[in-house]
C-alpha cells in the first residue's frame, strides 16, 4: 500500500526552524518527483517545494527561497523540507506528494504554526 507520512511539523516562533520529514512507502520511491505543498487556512493549496528523483533540480516558491531547502534521500525513501527563518505567513498545512507522469500521491499533511 502506498503511504506517505508526513512528521516534524509542530509550533514554532518566527525566526525559528523546523524540519519536515516525508517516509514513503510502497511504490518506487527514486523513480518519483518529490514535492512539499502547504494550504494555509482559507487558502488553496500552493506548492512550496519540489525535487528531481536523482535531486540534481530543486525548485522553491518565490516566498520560501533562501530560507527552505529541500532534499531527499532515495536510501530511506525520506523527504525532508528543512524550514529556518520561519514566519507567521509559514503557518499551513504541509503536505508531502509523489509524482510520476500522471500519478500522483499524496500525504495526510503534517501541521505547521509560526508564531508572531
Amino acid at each position: 500500500q502506498v503511504q506517505l507520512v508526513e512528521s516534524g511539523g509542530g509550533l514554532v516562533q518566527s525566526g525559528g526552524s523546523l524540519r519536515l520529514s516525508c517516509a514513503a512507502s510502497g511504490f518506487a520511491f527514486s523513480s518519483y518527483t518529490m514535492s512539499w505543498y502547504r494550504q494555509a487556512p482559507g487558502k488553496e493549496r500552493e506548492l512550496v517545494a519540489s525535487i528531481a528523483i536523482d535531486g540534481g533540480s530543486l525548485n522553491y516558491a518565490d516566498s520560501v527561497k533562501g530560507r527552505f531547502t529541500i532534499s531527499r534521500d532515495n536510501v530511506k525513501n525520506t523527504v525532508y523540507l528543512q524550514m529556518n527563518s520561519l514566519k507567521p505567513e509559514d503557518t499551513a498545512v504541509y503536505y508531502c506528494a509523489a509524482r510520476r507522469v500522471l500519478r500522483t500521491f499524496w500525504g495526510q499533511g503534517t501541521q505547521v504554526t509560526v508564531s508572531s
